[in-house]
């Protein structure tokens, strides 16, 4: 974590300085950088069959998307100006006006839905300061797919405070991701892959 600069004594720079900084960082491969509580932090890459569950999620709600909506996990950044936060989410869907834009900074208030893998360096913020401010910003369906404890929270009901509605079920199971998708996400390909055993 990047902690913000003071530079002889003057005042840590404000949000669109960090933005702006943000666009200069040279991040090393496998690595991705987000503004978080007015810091720039790297967190390195998801692991391998982060990929596969990402695609899981995508092809399950992408025929439940609203009309002109689009997902992907692409690396896009989603920027919170209220909150001060920019985001680059795991799994994300916004109006495809969202994307009619030569900026790399897109606008948070235009997604629909985002999903966050956890990774050990990334957990807590996905379960605190991204529910806030997903929250917040109205996003509809915010899911959180802890991989460390192997659960999927589906988070609803937008609010100043995150969220007033949460789901949680175990890795297996079947989680109902609410309106404006209104259907049920399939978990049982979301477990990792077993390791195989030494000989």
């Amino acid at each position: 974590m990047l902690e913000r600069p003071t530079i002889g004594g003057t005042e840590p720079p404000g949000f669109e300085a960090l933005l702006d900084l943000l666009d200069e960082l040279n991040v090393p491969d496998g690595y991705k950088a987000e503004i978080i509580k007015g810091n720039i932090v790297v967190s390195p890459w998801s692991k391998g069959y982060y990929a596969t569950v990402m695609e899981l999620v995508c092809d399950q709600l992408r025929p439940r998307l609203p009309e002109g909506h689009r997902i992907s996990c692409g690396p896009f950044l989603y920027v919170f100006p209220g909150s001060e936060r920019a985001y680059g989410p795991d799994i994300h869907a916004a109006h495809s006006r969202t994307y009619r834009t030569t900026s790399n900074r897109l606008d948070g208030e235009g997604l629909s839905f985002v999903a966050e893998l956890t990774s050990v360096s990334t957990r807590d913020d996905d379960l605190t300061d991204k529910v806030e401010t997903y929250g917040r910003a109205g996003v509809p369906v915010y899911l959180i797919l802890d991989m460390q404890e192997e659960q999927a929270t589906a988070l609803w009901t937008p609010s100043a405070k995150g969220y007033e509605s949460r789901l949680t079920v175990p890795f297996g199971e079947k989680l109902q991701i609410p309106t404006p998708f209104d259907c049920t996400l399939d978990t049982s390909g979301f477990l990792p892959p077993e390791e195989p055993e030494e000989s």
